[in-house]
């Protein structure tokens, strides 16, 4: 059945187009955010993909592929094709075909010592899929083929042909397990219950120490729920993805105050961990007693412990082990929050396998991951478990409205040459550093003296120069700590209207007023890094915030810049672009649209 005003054009390679000038396109690129991830952005046709691990993380979060389907026929502007309806329901099936359940505890005595080992056993739905396994050498020394027999206190449901199609294995590999299988296209679905860490009361107050009113909104409660479920096998873990200023610092704060738990917060920087501690002291009852700081200056442990990631992935010798990672069995951990999961070093992975018994929540404003590992976060953290839109946080006004306006200015003739003999690396320099950027954002700065702007830059000379030319604080990765702690300060007291900051700005700083971002470069069109740049001026404010990018034109410059634009894209921001010729190319920029802003949710902080 043909309906030529839905806006969505379905091809049988799953590839999804949405019309963006159709009726129904911002409702239905909504309806396919749970599901399907977005591939490219341009002005009138963005292009979504349906893939395997898209469909098992709307799975997880009971997103069924009936309901998959329903989306894509209600929103279709032609018949579905027949083949993609049915790579859905086979491909969102294989969630649940296999599943880990609790095992046998052996008793063994050694050296005139008893000792108890816990086992695991990992169930498939039927023959071909336990053959399949059987087969398999990565597997081998992790599996053994075993006979089902129900465990003391056994607290899931097995079936009986699941027990007839069951290995064994080591309670240690149950993360790895889940790794392999998944590279094998066999998402498991993990039903063994997780063991409560050491109790602690944490309380959260409804007036916070600076005597504002604090309330849990609506949002934050149900993914905090989504997460917890009724604490029984196959909750507990997973991934809960909500935009920076949204407010995921008070997720995990519920979440403590749910579980009633020791817990390990791990972060992206020194700043955060500090962030994190004055959050925890002003919006529950834990004194300072309770919290520990471990990181490069502090390392001490508490019932609730702040680290970094850096001093997780510290070592002595590249070759040798991690000595910090003894963190995680230093405590007996109810809880593990992994703040900006996407920012989730590879080391830490390792240890995560080890530690799936152990309730776990990653926080983040995107599952993009620049190493392709969104695979690892699925496995050892957890699946999607709840996700809203930007642009709907945005209409309800619990974040800020932005503007996304790219500025594309020439390459200097001086350097023309340069550029074309120049390698990939260079000519990546040479763009992202065009001196004409720095002219540029002197003249947005003088054109707003009224936002609170944040400059920010990959490249340190060039944000060492655009510093001085607008007499502003530069933050980088050599800023001492306490500097850094200083001049954050002063910016949000409104000292500093103008702050140049690197990449070490990118993640879990907490700045409410930022409301206008000048880029002059980024990292290789990270989309990643993009949202998180945009998510340093959304937290709630009388005014739409503005988020400049200077793109040189003609380079690879504008390449990168495209790439950035795509996370965006997904998000609903549509970018305004402007090519510079002088001063004069501004005068379209209206003066910033004042919102109503929801009382007391300035400085609510992420």
């Amino acid at each position: 059945m043909v309906n030529p005003e839905n806006p969505l054009v379905i091809q049988s390679d799953r590839s999804l187009m949405l019309d963006v000038h159709a009726p129904k396109s911002e409702e239905c690129r909504n309806a396919l955010i749970p599901f399907a991830e977005l591939e490219r952005s341009p002005e009138h046709w963005h292009t979504y993909k349906l893939t395997a691990l898209s469909l098992w993380n709307a799975a997880s979060a009971g997103f069924s592929s009936e309901k998959v389907i329903g989306v894509l026929e209600k929103y279709s502007r032609y018949e579905l094709p027949q083949s993609v309806s049915v790579w859905i329901l086979e491909t969102a099936e294989r969630f649940g075909k296999i599943r880990l359940v609790p095992g046998p505890k052996i008793s063994r005595e050694e050296n005139g010592k008893e000792s108890v080992e816990e086992f695991l056993y990992l169930v498939c739905a039927n023959h071909l899929i336990f053959r399949q396994i059987d087969h398999s050498m990565a597997l081998k020394k992790f599996l053994a083929p075993a006979n089902y027999e129900t465990p003391e206190n056994d607290c899931v449901s097995v079936s009986d042909d699941e027990k007839k199609f069951c290995f064994i294995l080591n309670l240690t590999d149950r993360g790895t397990i889940k790794q392999q299988l998944l590279s094998m296209n066999w998402p498991v679905k993990d039903d063994v219950p997780l063991v409560d860490g050491e109790h602690l009361g944490i309380e959260l107050r409804e007036t916070t120490l600076g005597g504002k009113t604090f309330e849990i909104r609506d949002y934050q409660k149900m993914a905090a729920q989504a997460l917890v479920g009724d604490k029984g096998p196959g909750t507990g873990f997973g991934t809960i993805v909500l935009p920076c200023g949204a407010g995921k610092t008070i997720v995990g704060m519920k979440l403590m105050s749910m579980l009633q738990t020791n817990t390990l917060i791990v972060t992206t920087n020194i700043t955060a961990v500090h962030q994190w501690i004055d959050e925890l002291l002003d919006k529950t009852f834990l004194t300072s007693d309770q919290i520990a700081e471990y990181t490069g200056e502090s390392k001490s442990i508490k019932p609730v412990t702040v680290a970094t990631y850096q001093v997780l992935t510290w070592r002595p010798d590249k070759e040798g082990p991690y000595p910090h990672f003894s963190l995680f069995r230093k405590n007996n951990w109810g809880l593990i929050i992994y703040d900006e999961v996407h920012m989730l070093p590879a080391p830490v992975f390792r240890v995560a396998a080890e530690i799936q018994a152990v309730r776990r929540v990653g926080l983040t404003a995107t599952l993009v991951r620049e190493d392709g590992c969104e695979g690892h976060v699925f496995s050892l953290v957890g699946p999607k478990r709840y996700d809203v839109p930007w642009k709907e946080l945005e209409k309800e006004r619990w974040i800020a409205s932005a503007e996304c306006v790219e500025v594309r200015l020439p390459l200097p003739e001086s350097l023309g040459l340069d550029y074309a003999d120049g390698s990939k690396r260079e000519q990546n320099k040479i763009a992202a550093t065009n001196p004409d950027k720095i002219k540029i954002a002197r003249e947005l700065v003088e054109l707003f003296p009224d936002d609170k702007i944040l400059v920010i830059g990959q490249y340190l000379d060039q944000l060492d120069e655009i510093s001085k030319t607008l007499n502003a604080p530069l933050i980088t990765g050599k800023t001492k700590n306490s500097d850094r702690d200083k001049i954050y300060a002063e910016f949000r007291q409104g000292k500093i209207n103008v702050l140049v900051v690197s990449k070490v700005a990118n993640f879990a700083i907490d700045l409410p007023d930022a409301s206008m971002a000048i880029e002059v470069s980024g990292t290789f069109g990270s989309r990643q890094e993009e949202a998180q740049r945009l998510g340093r001026l959304l937290r709630p404010k009388q005014r739409t915030a503005r988020f400049f990018t200077l793109v040189t034109r003609g380079t690879v410059d504008e390449e990168f810049g495209t790439k950035r634009q795509k996370f965006l894209g997904e998000q609903g921001y549509a970018y305004r672009i402007i090519r510079y010729v002088d001063k004069k190319s501004f005068d379209e920029l209206s003066d910033p649209k004042m919102i109503e802003c929801r009382p007391g949710d300035k400085n609510d902080a992420e």
